[in-house]
């Protein structure tokens, strides 16, 4: 049984406040959600003991991931049980500006006993195509699966 999609229709508008002073972090909020606190990335004298707005894209990327792969799959009604996706993002300078040139996605799919792997993979590279925060960025993208078929007697996790 597909859900029923509460999308709305485009264009969409997204809101985000930051806040801060001369040093210290940032705080970040977002109509609806908690507020929290953003330092500079350790590599640029931060204390990497917080989220950094480079840490914040590159799991966005993971994250829109997730997302586009339960909808392509709730509209393919195709069944599975557990997605991790770890995200990778190089930063480097071209032409005198930092910039992501590389971002690099590995995901793991835990699928039911007798699933078809092949369609799971068809699925996620879809999925990998549709996300729009990887399609927003100019970065050369990468995916890499593996799919992982659950032991037997397994049951899904509840939705």
């Amino acid at each position: 049984m597909a859900l029923k999609s509460s999308a709305e229709p485009y264009p969409h508008t997204y809101t985000a406040e930051a806040s801060g002073g001369f040093s210290g972090g940032v705080v970040l909020a977002t109509p609806g959600a908690v507020a929290f606190t953003s330092t500079p990335a350790r590599q640029f004298g931060g204390p990497g003991d917080a989220w950094s707005p480079e840490a914040l894209l590159v799991a966005a990327l993971a994250d829109c991931f997730i997302f586009t792969f339960r909808a392509v799959t709730g509209a393919a009604l195709f069944g599975w049980q557990q997605l991790e996706c770890r995200a990778e993002g190089l930063l480097e300078k071209r032409e005198r500006v930092a910039q992501f040139t590389r971002v690099s996605l590995r995901a793991r799919l835990t699928l039911a006993p007798g699933a078809d792997a092949a369609r799971a993979r068809r699925l996620l590279r879809q999925a990998d195509r549709a996300c729009l925060i990887a399609n927003s960025l100019k970065a050369e993208r990468s995916l890499e699966i593996q799919i992982v078929q659950a032991a037997s007697g397994v049951s899904p996790p509840p939705r």
